[in-house]
């Protein structure tokens, strides 16, 4: 995995026990936000975060991420998303 340095003022890290916690922070707030904004998956998030899919479940709970459709509607749409996708992959489908 290929990693990337982060320069953080010393007045930020101050606020921190240590410098690695502030790294850690910075890295859980990053995985956070791309996964409110659905730029990650959970099973992704939960990679980057060391933990189990089950602890992951836990821990969106407790930051308030949504696991799921928000709504019967959002549910819907997914469900058709899915059917297509199915649809596509079968051998002999014909690609749109």
């Amino acid at each position: 995995m290929a990693t990337q340095s982060l320069e953080l003022p010393d007045e930020l890290i101050a606020l921190f026990a240590s410098p690695e916690e502030a790294a850690t922070q910075a890295k859980e707030a990053l995985v956070w936000e791309l996964l409110r904004h659905e730029r990650i998956s959970q099973g992704k998030a939960a990679h980057l975060l060391g933990v189990d899919r089950w602890h992951m479940l836990d821990l969106m709970a407790r930051h308030q991420v949504p696991s799921g459709p928000a709504d019967a509607q959002e549910m819907r749409r997914e469900l058709e998303e899915v059917a297509i996708l199915h649809q596509k992959l079968q051998p002999g489908a014909r690609t749109k």
